[in-house]
């Protein structure tokens, strides 16, 4: 019994494929190439299928095939082509560099839910939903205020004096936001409003002047930590990367910029 197992595990090592190197008019296409870009497209853990390797091995021998041909009619030594090539180059390069630095410089939980706190904190327990008007004049927004005093519409008013493209067409309609989502005179305007109030005097930002009409105010919808947990991830991430590229400028020689 034993002697035939023995037997049985040698003929399926046997049987195996050989995974030979590749070559192309004399020029090897490596294994590890092909392993590579197997890894790039098969989840950890899972089997790649025959089909796939077969597929991406035929994909590198006629990549191979054009690029033997472009070295062959000298578009190699194309200055515009070397350049090319030389950016790509150092494509690879900074991935490689700006991953190993990650690898090193882990995003912790604890700076996760602190950005996430922090986040939290700036949006504020409330939630406004305004219509504004905007006009470029002090004067045009007392205009808009009396025309308002007399009993006109805002929503009318908004649609046919407003500067603001994303809400004029809906009647000046923001929709629901954060304090934190508006410049800061605006967000004051609005916090000293009562529902259904209008501003009785032009809010000026850098945007021009405001006429704001709040129409409801409701505790803020944050998300949960884990509703946002891989995006803030992600922020934190290209700050650091950010960070580690300005502190490699800062160390540089650069001449000629």
């Amino acid at each position: 019994m034993k002697k035939q197992l023995i037997v049985t595990l040698l003929a399926s090592i046997i049987s195996l494929p050989v995974m030979a190197d590749i070559t192309v008019n004399g020029k090897v296409i490596p294994n590890a190439r092909i392993d590579m870009l197997v890894k790039e497209r098969v989840p950890a853990g899972q089997t790649a299928p025959a089909e796939l390797r077969n597929a991406i091995a035929d994909d590198l021998v006629s990549r191979e095939v054009v690029a033997q041909e472009a070295v062959r009619k000298g578009l190699d030594k194309n200055p515009e082509i070397q350049q090319q090539m030389e950016l790509a180059r150092q494509m690879v390069l900074v991935r490689a560099y700006l991953n190993d630095y990650m690898k090193a410089h882990p995003i912790s939980d604890a700076a996760i839910q602190a950005e996430y706190d922090r986040v939290k904190a700036q949006a504020g327990a409330k939630e406004y939903h305004a219509h504004h008007i905007l006009v470029g004049t002090e004067d045009e927004a007392k205009a808009i205020i009396a025309k308002l005093g007399k009993g006109e519409k805002f929503e009318a008013l908004a649609k046919s004096s407003s500067k603001d493209p994303g809400s004029k067409e809906n009647g000046g309609d923001l929709g629901w936001f954060t304090p934190a989502a508006m410049v800061k005179p605006f967000a004051d305007a609005v916090a000293g409003l009562k529902k259904g109030e209008y501003t009785k005097t032009p809010v000026q930002t850098q945007f021009g002047w405001h006429v704001i009409r709040l129409d409801d105010v409701r505790a803020t919808k944050f998300p949960t930590l884990d509703e946002v947990k891989a995006r803030i991830k992600q922020g934190l991430e290209q700050q650091t990367v950010q960070k580690a590229v300005a502190d490699l400028r800062k160390s540089a020689k650069v001449e000629g910029l």
